[in-house]
């Protein structure tokens, strides 16, 4: 048929996403582009009551969202969802941001979608994969800001080294670093508690064009550093 784009959804196991981070890698560039249209990890099975916004079915949407990032020539476009439940009149689970009459919160999944939709760049950087280690990544370069823009993504129970190599970049201040992370994959926001799992902002200081860094265990960290091209 010749299809510009194609409406792709996921709707799978958290284990499933972490298995499909390299999904695009290696994708038909001359085919048609993709719009991830729905997508949303499953605690307990696609369209089960009892699904869960939990930071396991978070963080393994942050690992598979930096395939889409590495592949933005592919995948051009790309939507959580649902986005909104109501908590005593839902039809489906889970939800990105819930409510009652008087309150709402936003679920872990909300916030990697938050990190991810507020740090964008401009052009993709090639970066060497770490999933075999259980390290997932993408860069960006944000033209506006001449920051480089890396995310990774460590899914094990154990604080991982890792270098950032700035190899053609020049490195020029005080990188700024949001974290979000819990040691408890089962961990959920909810009323009472509504940042239980929430951004954490930082600073780290570049100081050469080898960055050494320290990721938390079940995390997602957002380094952007500033650069001279």
């Amino acid at each position: 048929m010749k299809a510009d784009i194609v409406d792709e959804h996921y709707y799978m196991a958290p284990e499933w996403f972490l298995q499909n981070t390299g999904r695009y890698d290696h994708y038909d560039r001359s085919g048609p582009k993709v719009f991830a249209g729905e997508y949303a990890a499953q605690s307990s099975g696609v369209a089960k009551p009892d699904n869960h916004n939990n930071w396991n079915t978070a963080i393994s949407e942050a690992a598979f969202m930096t395939g889409l990032e590495r592949n933005g020539d592919v995948v051009q476009m790309a939507s959580y969802a649902p986005l909104l439940a109501h908590i005593d009149a839902w039809q489906w689970t889970p939800d990105a941001i819930w409510f009652d009459n008087l309150r709402s919160y936003g679920s872990t999944d909300y916030y990697v979608q938050s990190i991810f939709a507020n740090n964008v760049g401009d052009h993709v950087i090639p970066i060497t994969p770490w999933a075999d280690s259980g390290l997932y990544t993408s860069a960006s370069l944000d033209d506006r800001t001449h920051e480089l823009i890396v995310k990774a993504i460590n899914v094990s129970a154990s604080t991982r080294p890792a270098e950032i190599r700035l190899n053609g970049l020049n490195p020029s201040g005080t990188a700024k670093v949001i974290t979000l992370a819990s040691a408890d994959l089962n961990a959920e926001n909810n009323f009472d508690h509504p940042k239980l799992v929430s951004p954490k902002s930082s600073t780290l200081q570049v100081t050469s064009a080898t960055l050494p860094v320290q990721l938390d265990p079940y995390s997602v960290t957002v380094y952007r550093i500033p650069v001279q091209q």
